[in-house]
């Protein structure tokens, strides 16, 4: 993505070699990245809480350690974003829930204590999907995410607040969540990359849940080079798997086994969604991966996407049960209306959901077995605008990663529609491992630039 100033158009990756070069201090970068929040984060509603003292003290600290020659990572100095759902120590740990508002964090959570142990700068809390049940980021509580690249236009769910402020080069890179689809959508119609790893990669310790049986951390940046360097230092992995972490698979290595695509038929998609789908698919087959169509016998999308939602209902009412009895007035409506789908089922009814659940999953690893992965649409239509409202279809196609555990990337691919009222078009593959997702990820996108109203 381009933007006028050389250090947001960094992203993530190349900040590196700009502090080995010393062409640029970490305290340099925060600073810009803190002066782009006050300037431009009023408009577009991305951030719910800016530690900003604490990340002027961290980027000098980085910057004493490069001085040194000392740096702790790859990601050392680099200001990241994290989804309010997610603890940091002292700022206000809400899960975009009203009763939660005055909740301090005690503690960082996992994730986040091993970002800062990688050097990253936490900037600050980013704004979400009341719960993270829903892809609007239309908070009751918290106000209104805008999508960067049209205010009328939602910037997706639940990681909404995330996904935008990568977008707007409001940070670095983003940490968000991804139940049923949280991380994929929100990147998709903000135009960047979002990654939801391999179930359990990254801890979900220090992380309110939605649904602990679907629930991910995953992260958004502008580059899949940029989220293969966060995912390194998310999961805390010693230095050698981190190092193969960070580096998304070779061409070469992709060239070696096929790729699947679901069959035209079975995918209700609108005109620009095909149209993405298919110019990924020959930007597949150009580049020698070979394509084929396949039909997820035994797999029903919308039998999985409504399983996924029963589930995530009854185990976010668990989760706030006695918040609930105690504030009632502290959820809104609609978020209440949700979690009680799950409460109005017997427990022989939801153990049959996880039941049914599981045998889905094992009909879409069975049917993917032959393939490195399965290209797909990340959702059946464009970004909507908060006139419109959310489809209850959304999540249709992101819901698949969640149920089988596997890695999955939603990338860029062009701008989708004409004129002013272009919006970025997307799609996204689900692959066996973390490093095979991020290389499709890279080999298939079409990265598009900075949001015009905020390239300076």
């Amino acid at each position: 993505m381009s933007f006028t100033n050389p250090i947001i158009a960094a992203g993530l990756a190349r900040l590196t070699a700009l502090f080995s070069e010393r062409a640029v201090t970490p305290v340099e970068v925060c600073a810009a990245y803190l002066s782009r929040i006050d300037r431009l984060d009023p408009a577009l509603g991305a951030y719910v809480a800016v530690d900003k003292d604490h990340a002027i003290a961290a980027s000098h600290e980085s910057a004493l350690r490069w001085a040194k020659g000392e740096a702790l990572s790859p990601i050392d100095g680099a200001p990241i974003a994290v989804k309010a759902n997610i603890a940091i120590e002292g700022l206000p740990w809400t899960g975009g829930i009203g009763a939660y508002r005055d909740r301090l964090a005690q503690e960082d959570a996992s994730v986040v204590r091993k970002l800062r142990e990688a050097g990253a700068i936490i900037l600050g809390a980013v704004n979400m999907e009341e719960g993270a049940f829903g892809a609007t980021t239309d908070n009751p509580w918290f106000g209104r995410t805008h999508n960067p690249w049209r205010a009328d236009v939602s910037a997706g769910g639940s990681s909404g607040g995330s996904a935008a402020a990568v977008a707007a080069g409001l940070c670095a890179a983003a940490l968000g969540s991804d139940t049923l689809g949280s991380v994929r959508i929100p990147s998709a119609f903000c135009g960047i990359f979002g990654l939801k790893p391999t179930q359990g990669l990254i801890s979900l310790d220090g992380v309110i849940p939605m649904s602990w049986t679907l629930d991910h951390v995953g992260v958004h940046g502008r580059s899949a080079e940029d989220c293969a360097l966060l995912l390194a230092a998310a999961c805390g992995a010693e230095a050698e798997l981190a190092a193969e972490i960070a580096k998304p698979a070779d061409l070469d290595d992709l060239i070696d086994a096929p790729l699947a695509v679901l069959r035209p038929g079975d995918l209700p998609l609108d005109a620009m969604g095909r149209a993405a789908l298919d110019a990924a698919v020959a930007r597949a087959r150009l580049l020698g991966i070979e394509v084929e169509e396949v039909s997820l016998n035994g797999y029903d999308f919308q039998e999985a996407y409504r399983l996924g939602v029963l589930i995530s209902g009854a185990e976010s009412l668990a989760e706030h049960a006695d918040r609930l009895a105690e504030s009632v007035e502290g959820f809104s409506e609609g978020y209440r209306a949700r979690m009680a789908l799950g409460g109005e089922v017997k427990a022989y009814q939801l153990a049959g959901a996880y039941r049914k659940l599981a045998g889905l999953a094992e009909a879409a690893r069975e049917a993917l077995g032959a393939y490195q992965g399965l290209i797909l649409p990340t959702t059946p239509a464009q970004a909507f605008t908060f006139a419109a409202g959310q489809p209850v279809d959304i999540a249709l196609y992101t819901t698949l990663a969640n149920v089988v555990g596997l890695p999955a990337m939603s990338v860029p691919v062009g701008m989708a529609g004409e004129g002013a009222g272009a919006l970025p078009g997307a799609v996204q593959v689900v692959a066996w491992d973390d490093e095979t997702a991020l290389g499709l990820g890279k080999a298939l996108s079409e990265p598009v630039d900075a949001p015009t109203a905020f390239r300076g």
